[in-house]
């Protein structure tokens, strides 16, 4: 495809991208259990105006755009305290949950390679911890050693112990982890690598947030953050349960020391000093923005709200599906995520199943092993459970009947 010869004007190309859409999930609707989190029209319009004012401001170098510093510096401080990082804590805002958890990746093997002399190093995570980590250790040159997940879902602390040794930088525990929506035992983890001296990464992507918030609504959440001694560091992701824009997360480490192994700086060309927090160089101001603008404008009884109706909603759910026999929920979710898969595989096809359900309007996750489909339950969903599920009986039905068969799809694409 070319150009065209002349450039078209703004509303015939607004309308070309609006036609894009047509075909494209109603998150605004809450059609979408999975990518897009949604906390209403009033937070969606301060975070695309906030993102607006700074789409073209670059946080490369906060010299010249000294408000990105500040709002980095308060976004972070915000993040701190629903981690009970303390004053010690140190951190960074990054792109999302994938280079959150690549810069965890690096900054382990760079404490291995400067505090022990690592040239082999590897990481010790469950088989459920998200995908990011295994490829952190392919861009960094680390070998990733999955540990099975016990019957529950969690980590397997004492098998992960054994596949430590000498040559360990990093150990890896979720809250929660994503397949299945279960906390992992973060204090038994933690304890590994507190008494090696070597680092713990806590993936709070998904509940960096909201786990903060469902502990003050009275719910029974494990020990998962900063106050668990051995954590070393923790991922959130804002533009998940924070309801901010797309590209906007939060490394958090204990303490400067260790955040220093995060950072890269090389004068080794011909144009200066270079200094990079993260993979990216340019750092689009947008996101940044934006989520300083949806944290103020939320403030802390807004996210105490969204995380009860969230909740709410990721309650029904789960009850739903329990209440279907035909359907086996994988675990009793801790926050807001959860999987099911078929009772019988053998009598359906859960994919088959999510293709009937797009056919109706609704995307959900596919996902395995073992064949199930995925729920991340936000706000936006409070209120929307009854009709899902009178759609996922009507596709249960259409299934059954047929008999069909269906793919597993993707979590993420290539194209």
């Amino acid at each position: 495809m070319a150009l065209p010869s002349h450039g078209l004007g703004r509303d015939d190309v607004l309308a070309q991208l609006d036609g894009l859409k047509a075909d494209d999930v109603r998150w605004r609707d809450g059609h979408a259990f999975t990518l897009v989190y949604n906390a209403g029209d009033d937070v969606l319009a301060v975070a695309e105006a906030a993102y607006a004012r700074y789409s073209s401001e670059n946080a490369l170098n906060t010299d010249a755009f000294p408000s990105l510093r500040r709002i980095q510096n308060e976004v972070v401080g915000i993040v701190g305290d629903w981690l009970q990082a303390g004053p010690e804590g140190a951190g960074f805002m990054t792109s999302g949950g994938t280079e959150s958890i690549l810069m965890a990746v690096k900054a382990a093997r760079e404490r291995g390679r400067k505090e022990r002399n690592i040239t082999a190093p590897n990481v010790v995570l469950p088989t459920s911890a998200h995908a990011a980590f295994e490829k952190g250790c392919y861009y960094f040159g680390l070998e990733s050693r999955r540990i099975p997940v016990g019957a529950d879902w969690r980590a397997d602390v004492p098998a992960m112990e054994a596949a430590i040794d000498d040559n360990t930088v990093l150990v890896v525990g979720s809250a929660p982890q994503y397949p299945q929506g279960v906390i992992d035992p973060i204090a038994d983890i933690a304890a590994l690598a507190a008494a090696r001296d070597i680092n713990c990464h806590v993936d709070g992507c998904m509940g960096g947030v909201t786990l903060t918030y469902l502990a003050r609504l009275g719910h029974d959440i494990q020990p998962w953050n900063f106050t668990v001694p051995g954590v070393t560091s923790i991922s959130v992701d804002l533009h998940k349960f924070g309801y901010t824009a797309k590209g906007a997360s939060v490394i958090m480490h204990r303490n400067k020391r260790l955040r220093n192994y995060q950072t890269y700086v090389t004068d080794n060309w011909l144009g200066g000093l270079y200094g990079s927090s993260g993979v990216l160089g340019t750092k689009g101001g947008g996101a940044m923005a934006a989520a300083w603008a949806v944290m103020n404008y939320l403030g802390d009884d807004g996210y105490l709200r969204l995380a009860a109706a969230a909740r709410r909603a990721c309650e029904q759910l789960a009850a739903a599906v329990v209440a279907i026999p035909e359907l086996q929920l994988r675990a009793a979710p801790d926050a807001m995520l959860l999987a099911f898969g078929a009772a019988d595989p053998a009598r359906l096809d859960v994919y088959a199943l999510a293709d009937a359900l797009w056919r109706r309007g609704w995307y959900l996750d596919r996902q395995g092993p073992p064949a199930s489909l995925h729920c991340t339950v936000n706000a936006v969903h409070d209120g929307k459970i009854d009709a899902f599920v009178t759609d996922l009986h009507a596709s249960l039905a259409e299934v059954l009947a047929a008999g069909a068969g269906g793919e597993q799809g993707a979590y993420g694409t290539v194209e």
